[in-house]
């Protein structure tokens, strides 16, 4: 871990308020407004109380004393109401500040790099974030917590020092001899002063090593944490119930997950610690008050100043000792929170090095005659994945037009799926360049080259939104066009069945009665999806891969004959689904190693393409 600095933390910091005042700027200014209010009710009470002692003490008008109290219960009353107000304005902030800061957070994810996203670096930060913040409340989230205690110690403090400097300074009247002499002598003033800083290092000291070994013991109990959340998902997912009564995994579960949180040992171990370093902190703070005692009274007796000053010196000491400790508390805590802050920070700074391109994909009208004006072009293009040294991709050369159909085949592993990552620039050639039409697609804008495309991958997935929004892929859509595509896409049968037609909602996670949907009927839908988009290009990527390679072979053939004259990718390791293709692409380690029609590779004897349709024969015939 880095060793914080004061400049990095003071930057961070300020860095984490101007996030939270973007999210939402009434809570941070309620919540301070709210912290003055609090500091400044009592100690003007202690302040104008004194008044009225010394003022009842030296017998002054009535009518003097009645304004005194009439000021403190003023002051008070409008404190009050100020209070309740900010108050009111900050829990109505707090409410949604959770679902305001997960949207934010879910926002950066959908606009992050792709490269980020398959980064498992990147989810393992995500982790560490949010469970640091639900811990102990570590990261952003411990700024807005602390805002009003840091306001609270720094205000304490100023105000503590202006109305009790006049102790130090104010001497007895007269002359006096033996130990009184020394109350009026420059050397008490040094001792007392002495004490109030022996009992603040006492206290930084005693919050500092408990604030390390708070921090240390969170650290430890991050690591469970991920245990707990782990096995809460897994549970929560139906699809391992079976799982576990099959091979009885119950004790297994029980006793790797439930043991961790037997014996509640991380508080155990705090409040023990706690006790033990806190024993000296009282300590000092007896003998510090018994100093204080000593001297202000002694003062107040000599008649360096009236019995109320007695009851204001004494007040606003215990608060500057206990502001100046918890002002060091609350920065203690602030900077061990830096750690987090920065691992936030940097996974909400992690940079788009994609280029992001001007050039307009210009729209052509698809027509069923075909538009063969849009062409793609590799040229010599490889790639590998970040982090690594083997090339996914070896100089990939081929090229396509609109209205042609392609089956991309090859063995797990080939290079199939990278092939259409840098086709709909999920990511971007390490050496090459792809064309649209000649032109570099770098140089297009990023999400007018993305509309040109509509993929319906291996692991797609469905929400647990309305049909009629999954297929649209939006809130508002066109109801004929979702039911046109859902019946080309042969779930025509299913949705009459369904009780609320294409407004029923998939699954059960927010309506009850939602329909759970059979993995054929999820890949009906996502083909209908791809066809909603009505994009020049569908890549279909190994969607149907769990099926077997009859089923397969259906669906592809039917989806061939619904696309039409668009371009379409079929990528299967299954030979028999794409054989109705007149371009076959066969990969092989990364390379693509042949390319032609079915009938031309399979007379290649000695080709890949032929290894693998007869090692494949066998399931080919029913």
């Amino acid at each position: 871990m880095k060793t914080t600095k004061w400049k990095e933390a003071i930057i961070l910091t300020l860095r984490g308020y101007k996030f939270w005042y973007k999210i939402d700027k009434n809570i941070i200014i309620y919540k301070i407004l709210y912290a003055i209010c609090g500091i400044v009710s009592p100690y003007t009470t202690v302040y104008i109380s004194a008044l009225l002692i010394t003022g009842i003490a030296e017998g002054k008008e009535l009518k003097k004393l009645f304004s005194y109290a009439l000021a403190i219960v003023g002051i008070n009353l409008i404190m009050s109401f100020l209070n309740r107000m900010c108050l009111r304005k900050i829990n109505a902030s707090q409410n949604f500040m959770w679902e305001k800061k997960e949207i934010f957070f879910n926002s950066v994810n959908m606009s992050m790099q792709y490269e980020h996203l398959e980064n498992p670096e990147t989810y393992l930060k995500r982790d560490r974030i949010f469970e640091a913040q639900n811990a102990n409340g570590f990261g952003t989230w411990m700024l807005l917590w602390h805002i009003e205690q840091f306001i609270r110690g720094i205000f304490s403090v100023i105000i503590s020092i202006s109305l009790s400097i006049s102790l130090f300074i104010l001497k007895a009247p007269g002359t006096y001899s033996g130990i009184w002499t020394l109350i009026n002598s420059p050397l008490s003033v040094i001792v007392v002063i002495a004490m109030i800083i022996l009992n603040i290092y006492i206290n930084i000291l005693t919050v500092t090593r408990q604030s390390n070994f708070l921090y240390k013991e969170i650290e430890e109990l991050q690591n469970d944490n991920r245990i707990y959340k782990y096995y809460n998902e897994m549970l929560e997912n139906y699809n391992a119930a079976a799982e576990i009564r099959i091979f009885d995994e119950k004790s297994l579960i029980e006793k790797s997950w439930l043991n961790i949180y037997v014996h509640p040992k991380y508080m155990t171990n705090i409040i023990k610690y706690y006790r033990k370093t806190g024993r000296l902190r009282v300590l000092t703070t007896f003998f510090m008050n018994i100093t204080l005692y000593l001297f202000i009274g002694a003062k107040a007796y000599m008649g360096a100043f009236g019995i109320g000053n007695f009851v204001l010196y004494i007040s606003t000491i215990e608060r500057f000792i206990s502001a100046i400790s918890d002002l060091f508390q609350t920065v203690s805590m602030l900077s061990s929170n830096i750690p987090y802050l920065r691992d936030e920070f940097s996974y909400l700074d992690m940079p788009n090095n994609m280029y992001q391109g001007t050039l307009k994909v210009e729209k052509r009208a698809f027509c069923e005659e075909g538009d063969n004006d849009y062409e793609i072009e590799f040229r010599d293009v490889s790639f590998r994945y970040p982090n690594t040294e083997t090339y996914a991709l070896r100089h990939i050369n081929l090229k396509f037009k609109i209205g042609e159909k392609m089956a991309v085949v090859g063995e797990n592993g080939s290079g199939k799926t990278t092939f259409i990552k840098l086709l709909c620039r999920l990511y971007d050639p390490t050496e090459g360049v792809i064309l649209l039409n000649g032109i570099d697609i770098k140089k297009y804008d990023y999400d007018e080259y993305m509309s040109i495309f509509s993929v319906v991958f291996q692991d797609f997935k469905l929400f647990s939104f309305s049909l009629g929004q999954n297929v649209a892929a939006n809130t508002n859509y066109d109801e004929s066009r979702v039911i046109e595509c859902l019946t080309k896409s042969g779930f025509s049968d299913r949705l009459a069945k369904m009780p609320k037609g294409i407004e029923t909602c998939l699954y059960k996670n927010f309506d009850e009665e939602g329909v759970e949907i059979s993995g054929g009927e999820a890949q009906k839908i996502a083909l209908a999806r791809a066809l909603y988009k009505n994009a020049p290009f569908i890549i279909l990527d190994e969607p149907t891969a769990a099926l077997d390679p009859i089923s397969e072979y259906e669906i592809y053939s039917n989806f061939n004959r619904i696309v039409g004259n668009k371009t379409a990718i079929y990528i299967s390791h299954r030979l028999s689904s794409c054989r109705f293709c007149n371009d076959i692409a066969v990969f092989s380690n990364g390379s693509l190693i042949q390319r032609g029609s079915h009938d031309m590779l399979i007379q290649d004897e000695n080709g890949k393409y032929h290894e693998l349709w007869n090692a494949q024969a066998q399931y080919y015939t029913v």
